[in-house]
């Protein structure tokens, strides 16, 4: 099979061939994979700015596909059941695992992610545990399952800052895949007053795909709106490009009582300077977003509701590439002529 493969000494990805694993577990399924996205996170890995596996593995936690084989001991799932997968696994027994907290959990949570630390979805077949797989209905697509990892980890960020009440003021930086994706959650659950903001004139044209209606505009605009009116204010701001400026502006622009949520990832050793008097002040919230503890059943429920008013990969942006084409796609990102790449096998 074919597969990417990622050197973190080298800080090189490589397209090799590969025999196709084998089931050793009696808990393990194989999945031919259908559609494998790539993340900020992936692209963070690949400059050195976030923790991975030391050794030689292979990218990918954003994947959808069919099951091919089963473990002896799989009871739930058959040859041909179309699958969407968690890559995050806890141990199930530390203090944050019982607590109902997974994503705290030191011993495995990121630190023994598919596609992070064990081989991921960059491949034509991957080996996942069961209890990580995720059986699709008949109303979502292997196309839209790939975007089920993200929208999950949208989905605990939903319940973190919830309830956000109708009528709220709401401001979305960062009209990348994650950012799109807020927008259309977020029109969907009937929110009107939003903004978006992005410094890229091509991002802010595609979002208009998704017919919300919704401003978009630039950073620059942003400041002279505050300039002109000190009350141009948000009740909620989420952050979508992981830059600390960003962040750090985001807080001068929220109202009284405003929550701000840190949904970008950041670098690990990023700064942004606040003013803790005027959290005092103005009761704000900060809220950061990890992962997506117990939500992929939310995400499947988003997928169908989603559906293709708002996911067809046209209207968000996301382009497919084959895996040999892998440099085009990470380069159609650095550009950000796209707002996300997805492999389609």
């Amino acid at each position: 099979m074919e597969a990417i493969q990622f050197h973190l000494g080298e800080k090189k990805l490589e397209l090799v061939t590969k025999p196709i694993p084998e089931i050793k577990d009696p808990y393990e399924i194989l999945v031919k994979v259908a559609y494998s996205g790539i993340c900020g996170t992936d692209v963070h890995i690949i400059e050195g700015h976030l923790p991975c596996n030391s050794n030689v593995f292979t990218l990918g936690h954003e994947f959808s596909g069919v099951v091919v084989d089963v473990g002896s001991e799989v009871h739930q799932f058959i040859k041909g059941d179309h699958v969407a997968v968690d890559p995050n696994n806890s141990c199930g027994r530390c203090h944050s695992c019982h607590s109902g907290d997974p994503h705290y959990c030191k011993i495995g949570a990121i630190t023994n992610a598919i596609g992070i630390y064990k081989d991921g979805g960059w491949a034509e077949y991957v080996l996942v545990p069961e209890k990580q797989v995720h059986k699709l209905t008949e109303g979502i697509t292997l196309e839209h399952a790939a975007l089920t990892e993200p929208i999950s980890c949208l989905s605990h960020g939903w319940d973190l800052i919830s309830p956000i009440t109708m009528g709220d003021k709401i401001l979305v930086i960062g009209a990348g895949i994650i950012g799109n994706l807020w927008v259309a959650l977020l029109h969907l659950q009937g929110h009107r007053r939003v903004t978006v903001s992005d410094s890229n004139l091509s991002r802010r044209e595609l979002l208009q795909k998704l017919s919300t209606g919704f401003e978009c505009i630039a950073p620059a605009e942003l400041r002279q709106r505050q300039e002109k009116d000190p009350n141009y204010l948000f009740d909620v701001i989420i952050d979508c490009t992981g830059s600390a400026p960003a962040m750090e502006h985001a807080f001068s622009l929220l109202n009284t009582g405003g929550t701000l949520c840190i949904f970008g990832v950041a670098p690990q050793h990023a700064k942004i300077s606040i003013s803790p008097f005027d959290i005092n002040k103005k009761e704000i919230r900060i809220v950061g977003v990890n992962i997506n503890p117990f939500s992929f059943p939310k995400s499947l429920g988003f997928l169908e509701s989603l559906s293709d008013r708002y996911l067809q990969f046209e209207k968000l942006g996301v382009k497919t590439f084959p895996l040999k084409d892998y440099k085009e796609a990470l380069e159609a990102l650095k550009k950000r002529a796209i707002a996300k790449a997805v492999f389609k096998l």
